[in-house]
């Protein structure tokens, strides 16, 4: 993968090998710091970005061959261990080198998770196919801006209901940004008869031409009634809003056919693998 910047990439969505460059070179190779504190930087052939305490900590990028792979993965373990973090996730993309990449961080301890697919949208595109128009709600569906602890705390009742467990990190993490970072983050509760039924965020780092949606999980007796299609809605028009050109997911496979028939495009494929420090 070479070094570069995003200038002058094409944005053409029929050329998604051109889309999966700048998207490596803005999102990845020239990330962004999330949230107070953190810092994202150049380690050899490897981004890193680090957060003390509850922040998120992971290898965002890496430009590695079978002679360097296992060296350079010892040495993000240690300098994790090092900074005393409990876990930190290496974001493997399906394009990324060596090709058994996956099974050398496995040897080094680290866990995969389930694969998501990397999806793409361009907000104009969202647009012209009245996406961003947004579908009705279910009856007694109500979408409620977070703004303050409370929004999230309601955020993470949501996300227990859907995915079945307690997030505190997560909680920690955008309590954060929403406080510190306001301008970088807008998330949003879906509402049935006061309780929250499903939430999702859009983070927008600052500068950049992507933004992602993360969450989206709906308690499964309100799923398949579309409230996930229009919590994307509601986050394209927020990012149409703001002049923001692309809009980026790391899909499940229960959200990507709902994506592609919004008009997403796969770029590949990403696992995250999760180093824990021994307690």
């Amino acid at each position: 993968m070479a070094d570069g910047t995003a200038d002058g990439m094409a944005d053409d969505m029929t050329d998604g090998a051109a889309v999966r460059a700048r998207y490596d070179a803005e999102m990845r190779l020239g990330a962004r710091p999330e949230g107070p504190g953190a810092v994202v930087e150049r380690a050899g052939r490897v981004v890193r970005h680090s957060t003390p305490g509850l922040g998120w900590n992971a290898v965002l990028w890496s430009d590695l061959t079978s002679q360097t792979a296992d060296a350079a993965i010892a040495e993000q373990v240690a300098y994790f261990a090092g900074r005393g973090a409990d876990e930190f996730e290496w974001k493997l993309y399906g394009h990324d080198g060596p090709a058994d990449l996956g099974a050398r961080l496995v040897r080094a301890g680290l866990v995969p998770g389930p694969p998501e697919t990397l999806m793409v949208a361009r907000v104009a595109d969202l647009a012209a196919r009245s996406v961003a128009d947004g579908p009705a709600l279910p009856e007694g569906v109500t979408l409620v801006p977070v703004t303050d602890a409370a929004g999230v705390g309601m955020m993470m009742a949501a996300h227990e209901a859907a995915f079945g467990e307690s997030q505190p990190r997560l909680h920690h993490q955008i309590l954060t940004r929403l406080t510190e970072e306001p301008d970088t983050l807008a998330a949003v509760v879906a509402m049935a008869a006061g309780r929250p039924v499903s939430a999702a965020r859009i983070e927008m780092p600052a500068g950049a031409s992507f933004a992602g949606l993360w969450g989206g999980g709906t308690a499964p007796e309100w799923r398949g009634r579309g409230i996930y299609r229009a919590l994307v809605a509601h986050r394209a028009r927020i990012a149409a809003a703001r002049g923001i050109r692309w809009l980026q997911v790391d899909a499940s496979d229960q959200s990507r056919p709902i994506l592609e028939r919004l008009g997403f495009e796969v770029l590949g494929v990403t696992t995250p693998y999760v180093w824990t420090a021994a307690e």
